[in-house]
Parts: C-alpha cells; structure tokens; sequence
C-alpha cells in the first residue's frame, strides 16, 4: 500500500510540477502570446494559479468519495484523471496554429490536471498512514510525501535535459518530451495500484458502520478549529515550495540571466537534498510530535529568506544554487515530511480524506496557485528587487509557525 500510494505521488507530482516549470518559460509565448513577455507570464501563470483552484474542487469531491467509497477506487480515478490531461498538453497544438482555442484547451487541461491532483495527495497519505504500525505513523506517512521531491526532480530534470537541445528545438518539440514521458508512468502505476487493498482503518470504519453520508458537512461541523489551524501551518509550506521551485527559474533565466539549465540544476539538486532527508524528518516527528519539526522549519524559511535571494542575486554559480538548494532542499523538508501526519492526526477516519484534502488544497489556493502572481507582481512593485518577496515569506512563516504551534497545544499527544 505504501509503495502504491508513493509510486502514483510520483506520477502526479512529475506531471502537476512539470507544467509548473515550463508555464514561464514556454507556455507564455507559444498559448498566452502579447506585446509584453509580463502580460504572457500573467496569463500563462493564472492557468497555474487555475490548477490549485481546481484541486480544491477534485480535493472535495474525491475527499467525499474516498470516506464513502474507500481510498483505493479513488486513487485509480485520479491517476486516469491525471495522466491523460498531462498527456494531452503535450500534443496540444500551439496559438499559432490554431489560435484562441488552444489557450482555451490548455486552460480546460490544466483543470483537469488539478483537479486530479486534488483527489490524489489525501488517498496517497492515507494509503500510508492508516496501514503504519503505532508510534510509525509519520514516518509512513512521510513515504508519500517522496513524491512530491522525486516528481520534481524528474520533471526539472527532463526539461533540464531538454533546455540542453537548440532553443529553436526545444520550443518546437523538446517541451512536449516530458508530457509524453507520463504515459509510460501512468502504465506503471496503474499496475500497482489495482493491486493493493484497501485500508484497515476504513474497512473497520465501514464494519463498525461509522461512515457518514455527507463527510465534508461533518467535517466542518466538528472540526472548525483543526481546519483553520490546518490551513493556516500550511501556508509557508504552499509559499515556500513555488518560491523555489517554480518563480526560481523564471527569476533566474528571465531577470538575473542565469543560464535556464544552471536554474533547473539547482532544483533538481534541492529535490534529490530533500528525498534523502523526508525520511529522516519522518521520523522525527515520531519522537518530537509533528508540529515541532513543522513549526522550526517554518521559522527557518523565514529567516532564510533574505539571504537566499540575496546569493541568487549576487553569487557566483555555488552560491546560486545554496540559494535554491538550502531553503528548498534542507529547510522545507521540517515542513513538507510531518505535514502530512500532522493533518491526519486531526480528523477521526470517517471524515478524514475529507478534511486533509480541505487542509491541503483550500490553502494551496492561495498559498500555492497565486505565489508566481504574486511574486512578479512583487517583483514588480520593488522596481526589480525581491525585497517585497522576502518580507512576504517572512510574514507567511512566522503565521505558519504560530498555528503549529498552536496544533501542537491542541494535540500534544500525537506521535
């Protein structure tokens, strides 16, 4: 169950973080083309920020079918949902061939690839954690969350491999290899999953009829507090990430000119730092609970924040990359690998699909989907310096921070 739930993380992620990548770089000019390469980024970036709103909507339909149902039919469903979208973006002919309707076809692509996405991160966690033997649960818990840094780094790395071809070839064909390429993922993880069975926990749920008709009116009738706070820890973690992840490499090739291959080694770098030390901060949060790890690595991303745009800005090839590296490959990991046993901990079994997939994507919507938005428009408003990005990520951290915190105090007990 767990390699299942990590393997179809993987295939998710590589394809959900590949449009990310290539939005700004790509995307833009050949769907969102205008007199202004800002306007393109805008355009092309605001189906990115789509994507998240519609994991929230994939999050509240597959959360209500994974309480009623059970978690594996709807992790088959939303590696389907997935792979064919990614697939189909990358035969999508461009605005110069067909006009408008090609940026219109993105858009509705890019919904979908949300939308599965939306249903898959909830059943991949739950997967592990509702089979992990006790005082093991964030441990297991954070084996799903390797797919997040693993897709990345296949995702940079592809199209880092691709940037290496002429630019004529690549905006003409190379982009489109890494869409292809999820086909061949989505055979292998579909072979697993339709193997696997379903959870303990649920099946004991569904025994002891607990399952409830409506989880996400229950959820918010008995949860209010753990989803606020839930939404509100995870913040840094959305901010953080497409900080580093994804504005990096536009920010890097497009404003510091920096070579967009030397952008996306750096990531797919951090991405390797961080599957090595999710694990390991698995476990911490065994021992430590999860909200303390959380709450530090929060801290740290804010105080990190100045100094890694200023190595970004001012250093040489090393030093641009321990700006990526460390904040997204060491810092992030005290975030991303309790993250998903602290949600979990906060919701009883017969709601809780429900109520990790409100946590994670309600607040991805801002969190994540708009960061690029509003990184180039901070960008903007400091005439080309990221002082008013860092002074964001500080803010964000020291509120996420605190609702660790104060999720710790709510559930000291959690291990």
């Amino acid at each position: 169950m767990i390699l299942a739930g990590t393997i179809g993380a993987i295939i998710e992620w590589y394809d959900f973080f590949l449009y990310g990548i290539v939005a700004g770089i790509v995307l833009s000019r050949l769907y969102f083309p205008s007199h202004s390469d800002a306007l393109s980024e805008l355009l092309a970036y605001s189906t990115f920020a789509m994507g998240f709103v519609s994991r929230l909507i994939g999050g509240v339909i597959f959360g209500h079918l994974g309480d009623r149902l059970g978690r594996k039919r709807v992790l088959v469903a939303t590696l389907l949902i997935m792979g064919v979208s990614t697939t189909l973006i990358g035969l999508l002919p461009t605005y110069a061939q067909i006009g408008p309707a090609a940026s219109v076809a993105l858009f509705a692509l890019r919904l979908l690839q949300g939308v599965g996405i939306g249903g898959e991160w909830g059943g991949a966690v739950l997967m592990a954690y509702e089979t992990a033997p006790p005082g093991k649960r964030g441990f297991y818990a954070a084996l799903p969350q390797l797919g997040l840094s693993i897709g990345l780094c296949l995702a940079s790395g592809v199209v880092g491999v691709m940037s290496l071809l002429p630019e004529a070839a690549f905006m003409q064909w190379g982009w489109r290899v890494g869409f292809l390429l999820s086909v061949v993922l989505v055979a292998i993880g579909l072979y697993i999953r339709l193997k696997v069975l379903e959870t303990p926990e649920f099946e004991r749920a569904r025994s002891e009829r607990k399952l409830v008709r409506l989880p996400l009116r229950d959820m918010l009738r008995d949860y209010p507090r753990e989803l606020w706070l839930g939404m509100g820890a995870r913040c840094i973690e959305g901010v953080a990430f497409n900080t580093y992840s994804v504005f990096s490499v536009l920010y890097l090739s497009q404003y510091r000119h920096v070579p967009r291959g030397r952008a996306l080694a750096a990531v797919t770098v951090a991405a390797v730092v961080l599957t090595v030390l999710i694990p390991v901060v698995g476990r911490l949060s065994d021992r430590w609970g999860r909200a303390i790890p959380y709450a530090i690595g929060a801290l740290l991303l804010a105080a990190s924040a100045y100094p890694s745009f200023w190595l970004m800005d001012h250093g040489d090839p090393v030093g641009v990359a321990l700006g990526v590296i460390l904040p997204l490959g060491v810092f992030y990991s005290l975030c991303y690998a309790p993250e998903s046993a602290l949600f979990a901990d906060l919701f009883a079994p017969e709601v809780r699909y429900t109520g990790i997939s409100v946590v994670y994507q309600l607040s991805g919507v801002f969190a994540s989907g708009l960061l690029p938005i509003i990184a180039t428009w901070l960008l903007g408003l400091g005439g080309g310096s990221p002082v008013w990005i860092c002074l964001y990520l500080v803010a964000v951290g020291l509120i996420s921070a605190g609702c660790a915190l104060a999720i710790f105090r709510l559930r000291p007990a959690s291990r």
